[in-house]
C-alpha cells in the first residue's frame, strides 16, 4: 500500500508564495511511480494541476506554467509543488497522487491541504 500526506498549504497575499510537499510512504511505492499535484476549488471539478511520470517528464497545466514548478527528492521518497505569483483563482484543496504506471488512473490520493490567495 502507499500512503500520502500533503503539507505547506495556508493563506497568502496575492503575489506571494507557498511551497507544498507530499511524503509518500509504504512497501509498493517505487521511484518509478508517476506522481501529480491536482487542485479543487469549492463548486469545481478537480483539475490536474502538474505531473511528473517514470522518466522524470513533466507537465503542467497551462494555467499554472511558468509559476509552479514541481520537484522530487527521491531519498526523502518527497514530491513538492512550488508555487509562485499566487493568485486568487489558484485558491483550492491540494491533493497529492501517484499510480504505478504512466497512464491510468491514479491510485493512492492525500488527504490535501488547503491553499487560500486573497
Amino acid at each position: 500500500d502507499v500512503q500520502l500526506v500533503e503539507s505547506g498549504g495556508g493563506s497568502v497575499q496575492i503575489g506571494g508564495s507557498l511551497t507544498l510537499a507530499c511524503a509518500v510512504s509504504g512497501s509498493t511505492f517505487s521511484s518509478s511511480y508517476c506522481m501529480g499535484w491536482f487542485r479543487q476549488a469549492p463548486g469545481k471539478e478537480r483539475e490536474g494541476v502538474a505531473a511528473v511520470d517514470s522518466a522524470g517528464t513533466i507537465t503542467y497545466a497551462d494555467s499554472v506554467k511558468g509559476r509552479f514548478t514541481i520537484s522530487q527528492d527521491n531519498a526523502k521518497h518527497t514530491m513538492y509543488l512550488e508555487m509562485n505569483s499566487l493568485k486568487p483563482e489558484d485558491t483550492a484543496m491540494y491533493y497529492c497522487a501517484a499510480r504505478p504506471f504512466d497512464f491510468g488512473r491514479y491510485n493512492y490520493w492525500g488527504q490535501g491541504t488547503q491553499v487560500t490567495v486573497s
